[in-house]
């Protein structure tokens, strides 16, 4: 059966596919935004609630207040039926173009006819594309500077909802961080921690966008590219799929690591801060308790509540060590020049530092597929599952089988082109020539 393989040369009915395909995942949106709405609670944390689709709402700066406090659901409500209109309009025209619309639009449309060979139209349609996408990146840049700003959770006094007023555009910044190692202390882009950073990165990367796509509509393909290219269907596809397979294991590490891009308020503590939480949580009861949490020894002989990194600065000691990279809000107060600062730690820990850390230290992004968080050892576990834990696990998967797919769709295009094509004859398959089952 050669299924998709049906619309490769049919414009028209692949539009059809296409529109529909993107009909259902915004009605997913739609409906799963108006299912979290209806469940949410707004007296309990987002990441207690398993929601992870107003946590991305409350990011962007809507219905939340100081320290990430739902003020007002209408928003998230409105989202929800925009989303639900527009998908009804997508299923509509995915309807009309895959049953009743011209099976190709090339006699009918030219501008929006292509034969997959035309190598110039192919990046004409690219450069459209990265148009698009440069506009999207510039709708974030916009919220953030102009509509209402963003949920900062760096803001200072806890997080709060703020315009970003002095953007990073240094190019040495930017793209310093797509020129770092990717490994611990380093972190690639995901290790931006600043919302300055990450406007002056969409605009960055909106306006690469947009001049690429001017550049790819106005040039033809060099000939260097026309031989490193298969130039077809399949191969499109295969190309697509890496991409994505590229993003979706992005994703996975920044929804994971980063809690800047991805607040702690909402998605809950990264791995890293829910273990420096529950240090930090035992050197403040302990010191209460009388322990000097400068000098204390722990069962290894390195220091109990704190000890020194491999590049000098004062850390927390304990397995909680391997994290010493962790930054986060509540806990950047108590650091000076050298790290954690002893005096600060004795004298300056705020209660809502202790709150939050205790919260953080029990909400880690542990658990299993029945929903039974924390550690496996755990024998008081709570029905709990981190919004990261599925977010980073979905997209790994996700991320894993694009690649796969990859593979399979260039193997494909590449021995299409070859010319020793396997499988299905799809001009003449066998299922084309039997009785319809009607």
């Amino acid at each position: 059966w050669a299924g998709n393989a049906r619309l490769i040369n049919l414009s028209g009915k692949l539009l059809g596919a296409h529109v529909a395909h993107a009909g259902l995942i915004v009605f997913w949106a739609g409906a799963m935004n108006l299912f979290e709405v209806a469940h949410f609670v707004p007296e309990k944390p987002m990441y207690e609630q398993g929601l992870i689709l107003l946590p991305h709402l409350a990011t962007l700066g809507w219905g939340v207040g100081p320290g990430g406090e739902v003020i007002d659901t209408f928003p998230y409500f409105v989202s929800g039926v925009l989303h639900l209109i527009s998908s009804a309009v997508l299923g509509f025209g995915g309807i009309y173009h895959a049953l009743l619309g011209p099976e190709t639009l090339e006699e009918s449309f030219p501008f929006f006819g292509y034969v997959w060979k035309d190598r110039n139209k192919m990046t004409t349609i690219l450069g459209i594309h990265l148009i698009l996408l440069g506009l999207g990146a510039f709708l974030l840049v916009l919220k953030a500077l102009y509509f209402g700003g963003v949920y900062d959770t760096w803001a200072p006094g806890g997080g709060d909802v703020r315009k970003i007023t002095n953007l990073t555009l240094s190019p040495s910044i930017i793209f310093g961080y797509l020129l770092k190692s990717p490994f611990g202390g380093e972190g690639w882009i995901v290790s931006v921690d600043d919302l300055e950073d990450i406007i002056g990165g969409h605009v960055w990367l909106g306006s690469i966008c947009i001049l690429g796509g001017i550049w790819h509509i106005l040039t033809k393909p060099f000939a260097w590219a026309r031989r490193a290219f298969v130039w077809s269907g399949e191969a499109y596809l295969s190309y697509s799929l890496a991409a994505l397979s590229v993003f979706g294991f992005i994703a996975c590490c920044f929804v994971w690591f980063n809690n800047t891009a991805y607040p702690s308020e909402f998605y809950g503590p990264t791995g890293p801060e829910a273990s420096q939480a529950q240090a930090f949580t035992f050197l403040v009861r302990d010191q209460r308790l009388g322990a000097n949490v400068g000098s204390a020894q722990g069962p290894t002989g390195l220091g109990k509540y704190l000890m020194r990194s491999p590049t000098g600065e004062v850390i927390f000691g304990g397995e909680t060590m391997r994290f010493w990279d962790l930054r986060a809000p509540w806990l950047e107060p108590l650091r000076g020049p050298n790290g954690l600062d002893l005096s600060r730690l004795k004298k300056d820990i705020q209660p809502w530092q202790e709150r939050r850390s205790a919260e953080y230290m029990t909400h880690a992004p542990l658990g299993s597929l029945n929903s039974v968080g924390g550690v496996a050892t755990e024998i008081n576990a709570v029905n709990y599952v981190s919004p990261r834990s599925w977010l980073s696990t979905s997209h790994f998967v996700l991320g894993f089988f694009f690649f796969v797919g990859h593979l399979w769709h260039a193997g494909r295009a590449r021995a299409a082109a070859a010319g020793f094509e396997k499988g299905i004859d799809r001009d003449f398959e066998p299922v084309l020539s039997m009785t319809p089952l009607n």
